[in-house]
């Protein structure tokens, strides 16, 4: 394996991953972000799985140690709830895990995501405001690390490629011809003010499954606080699907109707709701 470079300090985020891995490729995919992620930086990460059975620890793990050092493999807090549930609650699982964080800044992260070193220093900095534009700047609490639109490079690669692209020292052009230029909007990563993200509600407990939770957070944000954007490309390691992560889920209509209902109720009406929602206030201990 190629020498890789000392670790960028990353030490003011937590990642916070939920989990279930129901296919080969996505424990695939969870094992490359973890060795990307832990052998460029010194971070924090919570993984939250939910599942019959603990499979990151069976199986994950056991891959991880053998190019993980020890050090970096204490970075991971994983946590297993064990259900038979097929419902994967990723909203509330997420807020599960941000309830625990001690950092200022929290990285709500898919388990299939890389991004280009410099955009995960970049968008750490704009939250702490250790890159101002101005004396003046305020930092967003809000940062998409990743552009708006043809931003997304699908990675459409097997065991092969995958192996490559470690044994490179994570060069990316170890994936050429295996890319799809791809729409990117509010999905995938984000950095968050900690405090602001909770203040504002964390991730709506009332989407369920997979549909619109990303699209409500991001008008909550931008209506509520403030939000930037780092102009580069995000690489998504792509999967199969199974209902809960597409829109035959038996959720899909319940999410888009509160979806429709939050956004016609304007900065007011956003900012009143979650004031008054059941989940947050049993988070803040008011009920």
């Amino acid at each position: 394996m190629t020498e890789r470079p000392q670790s960028y300090d990353l030490t003011k985020c937590t990642f916070i991953i939920p989990l279930r891995i129901e296919t080969a490729d996505r424990m695939r995919n969870i094992t490359t972000s973890l060795i990307y992620l832990l052998s460029n930086f010194d971070t924090n990460v919570i993984i939250k799985e939910y599942d019959s059975e603990p499979i990151f620890d069976l199986r994950v793990v056991p891959m991880l140690e053998q190019v993980l050092p020890y050090e970096k493999l204490c970075r991971i807090d994983h946590q297993f709830e064990k259900t038979s549930d097929f419902t994967f609650h990723r909203t509330r699982l997420l807020n599960d895990m941000l309830w625990q964080v001690k950092t200022p800044v929290t990285v709500n992260y898919d388990s299939d995501i890389l991004l280009p070193i410099e955009s995960y220093v970049y968008a750490q900095n704009m939250i702490v405001n250790e890159h101002k534009e101005t004396e003046d700047s305020i930092p967003p609490k809000l940062v998409y690390p990743y552009g708006f639109g043809n931003y997304q490079h699908q990675l459409h690669v097997g065991d092969e490629e995958v192996t490559k692209f470690i044994n490179s020292g994570f060069d990316f052009k170890s994936f050429e011809g295996h890319i799809r230029q791809w729409d990117a909007k509010y999905g995938f990563c984000q950095f968050f003010d900690t405090e602001e993200y909770k203040r504002l509600g964390g991730e709506n407990e009332n989407f369920i499954a997979y549909g619109y939770e990303d699209d409500e957070r991001f008008l909550r944000f931008n209506m509520l606080s403030s939000v930037a954007r780092i102009n580069d490309f995000i690489f998504h390691l792509e999967h199969g699907r199974t209902k809960n992560s597409w829109f035959n889920n038996p959720y899909i209509e319940d999410n888009k109707s509160l979806w429709e209902e939050l956004k016609l109720k304007g900065k007011k009406g956003l900012a009143k709701y979650y004031e008054n929602v059941d989940y947050l206030k049993v988070r803040n201990g008011q009920k």
